[in-house]
């Protein structure tokens, strides 16, 4: 039987971003890595929103506040560079957003997600047998995988009841 994970569950995201922004600061500490202002403030915009989130309406956020970046807007996307190269969030391609990494102590790894098409809300799986088999299969044709990144769309169980 397959092992139940936390982050398999559709409640389990980040509700608390300046909690989540503390905890990322920490990670940083113990990793030697440097959480600028505005890369906290982008990563707390990012926890704040609570599903997948567009650079152009974090842009927009911003530039609607006082203090760092709000006059340089590709400061913002040198903060995502960070925030993505450290695994504090991941980016989901098929809908070119991003989201809170559920382990900001973890170190950057692959998770697959389950995208609401009709909510949008994305669910990070927390599941290490996808991850090694996508990874095996790749490597047994030869491949050799640099990232991994699955989503699967469809209907949340909420959507998929309305």
């Amino acid at each position: 039987m397959a092992k139940s994970h936390a982050c398999s569950s559709p409640d389990h995201h980040v509700h608390d971003a300046a909690g989540f922004v503390a905890a990322v600061e920490r990670a940083c500490s113990e990793r030697g890595l440097r959480l600028t202002e505005i890369r906290a403030r982008v990563l707390g915009l990012v926890a704040d929103a609570g599903k997948p989130i567009k650079a152009y309406d974090l842009l927009d956020k911003v530039r609607e506040g006082e203090g760092a970046g709000a006059a340089a807007p590709p400061t913002v996307y040198r903060a995502l560079d960070f925030l993505l190269a450290n695994g504090f969030i991941h980016k989901l391609e098929s809908v070119n957003a991003f989201v809170a990494c559920h382990h900001p102590n973890a170190a950057q790894h692959s998770a697959p997600f389950l995208i609401c098409d009709a909510c949008h809300k994305a669910v990070e799986l927390e599941d290490e047998h996808v991850v090694a088999t996508l990874d095996a299969q790749a490597r047994a044709l030869g491949f050799s995988p640099q990232t991994q990144t699955l989503e699967v769309h469809g209907l949340c169980a909420e959507c998929a009841r309305k």
